[in-house]
């Protein structure tokens, strides 16, 4: 991103990670190279963050054909240590929830 660039905010509220975590719950047959589209960065640091998400526990990989299929596991709590009595579910659910058509609820 350049400072050139007025589209682009100069940051935001929700990190990296988070977002990767929230594109892998809205499909998790999603390939790496979408959710580094999506957001807008690289395939390479999508990666990293997915193998962090792994290790942390936050996802598990399973090999479907020639993809990757993703599990969540909502109920880790966040980590950093004032938030960290919470789940990640009230972060996904927020979002998902917002994906939904006006009026529907899951």
């Amino acid at each position: 991103m350049t400072k050139s660039d007025s589209r682009l905010p100069a940051w935001t509220f929700l990190t990296h990670h988070a977002r990767v975590l929230l594109e892998i719950a809205r499909d998790p047959r999603v390939r790496l190279r979408d959710i580094a589209a999506s957001i807008g960065i690289t395939e390479r640091a999508v990666q990293g963050i997915v193998t962090d998400l792994h290790q942390a526990g936050y996802i598990t990989r399973d090999r479907v054909g020639r993809r990757n299929e993703y599990s969540l596991n909502l109920d880790l709590h966040f980590r950093y240590p004032t938030e960290a009595n919470l789940p990640v579910r009230l972060l996904i659910d927020m979002f998902t929830q917002h994906d939904l058509p006006h009026g529907e609820s899951g």
